[in-house]
C-alpha cells in the first residue's frame, strides 16, 4: 500500500492540470442552449454520483467539454468537465481502480453519463452534411453521410442510462495531454502512436471515438503491446462487471443497470445532483 502514496499525488497533479486547460463554453453555445432549459432544469434521480467523490483517484478528461471531439465543439449539457454516473457503476470503477494502482497505473475517463441533448446534439451534426471540420482526425475513412447506417450515431446512448462509461488507462506518472487548439493541423486517429494526436494513456491502437473498424476491440489487426494494453483495461472492467461494447475498445457498461430503460437528460454538473 506504500506504494499507493506517490501514485495518488501524481494523480492529483495531473487532475488539477486537466481542469487547468479545460475549455469554457463558448458565448454562442451559452445563448443557444439556455432559452430551452434555462426555466426548469430536471435534476438526478439520488442514485447518481460524482465519480470524483467516490474516487478521486481516476483521472478524468472529460472530451465533450472541450473542442476536441469529432463535432469539434463543446456539446450540450455539459456544464462542469466532471464524470457523473449510477453509484453502483461508481462503486466497481473504484475497485478496478484500486487494483490497477498496485500495477503503477490508473483509469482515465473521457465521458460517462451523457445528456440526450448532448446526443441530439450529435443527431444535429450527423446530418450537417457540410461540416467535416474534424473527419481528418475522427472519421478520415468513413463518408459522413454513412454515421447513421454505420452505427457511429444514434438518436439513443446507453451513456443516457447513467452506467456506460468510456475510458482508458495510463500508466503512472501521468502528465497530463496538451490541450487541442481548435484549427490546428489533424492527424488520423488510428495512425501511429506517434502521429496521433498525443495521449498519456497507453497505447491502444487508435484514439478515443476513432470511426473506424480499427476500434473494434477484438480486431486482428491489434497486436503485441496494443493488444495487451486493451486486454488489460477489459480484464480490469470485466472482474468488477463490466460489459464492453465489441465495436469500441475504450466503451464499457456496468451491469447490471440501474437504469436499463431510462434515458435522462439532466446536465451534467454538480448543481444536478440532489443534496450535492
Amino acid at each position: 500500500m506504500t506504494g499507493l502514496v506517490p501514485a495518488l499525488r501524481n494523480l492529483a497533479l495531473c487532475a488539477a492540470a486537466l481542469l487547468s486547460v479545460a475549455a469554457v463554453p463558448s458565448p454562442a453555445h451559452a445563448r443557444a442552449e439556455s432559452p430551452a432549459h434555462a426555466r426548469a432544469e430536471p435534476k438526478a434521480p439520488k442514485e447518481f454520483v460524482a465519480l470524483r467523490d467516490v474516487d478521486p483517484t481516476i483521472i478524468q478528461e472529460m472530451r465533450y467539454f472541450t473542442p476536441h471531439n469529432f463535432v469539434g465543439e463543446h456539446v450540450d449539457g455539459y456544464r462542469q468537465p466532471m464524470c457523473v454516473v449510477t453509484g453502483p457503476a461508481a462503486k466497481a470503477l473504484h475497485k478496478a481502480q484500486r487494483k490497477l494502482l498496485r500495477k503503477g497505473y490508473s483509469l482515465k475517463v473521457y465521458d460517462c453519463y451523457r445528456p440526450q441533448r448532448a446526443v441530439d446534439h450529435f443527431v444535429r451534426w450527423a446530418e450537417d452534411l457540410a461540416d467535416e471540420r474534424m473527419k481528418a482526425e475522427f472519421y478520415p475513412h468513413v463518408d459522413k453521410s454513412r454515421l447513421f447506417d454505420d452505427g457511429y450515431i444514434a438518436e439513443k446512448s446507453g451513456h443516457s442510462r447513467g452506467s456506460t462509461v468510456d475510458l482508458t488507462v495510463v500508466r503512472l506518472p501521468a502528465p497530463p495531454t496538451r490541450p487541442y487548439v481548435p484549427g490546428e493541423p489533424l492527424k488520423p486517429c488510428f495512425g501511429p502512436r506517434a502521429e496521433r494526436f498525443p495521449d498519456n494513456s497507453l497505447d491502444m491502437g487508435t484514439g478515443f471515438d476513432c470511426f473506424d473498424t480499427l476500434s473494434h476491440t477484438d480486431d486482428p489487426r491489434i497486436k503485441g503491446k496494443q493488444r495487451a494494453n486493451r486486454d488489460l483495461l477489459r480484464d480490469a472492467l470485466g472482474k468488477e462487471g463490466f460489459v464492453n461494447l465489441p465495436e469500441e475498445w475504450w466503451h464499457y457498461t456496468y451491469k447490471p443497470e440501474t437504469f436499463p430503460d431510462t434515458y435522462f437528460d439532466f446536465p451534467v454538473s454538480r448543481k444536478s445532483l440532489r443534496g450535492k
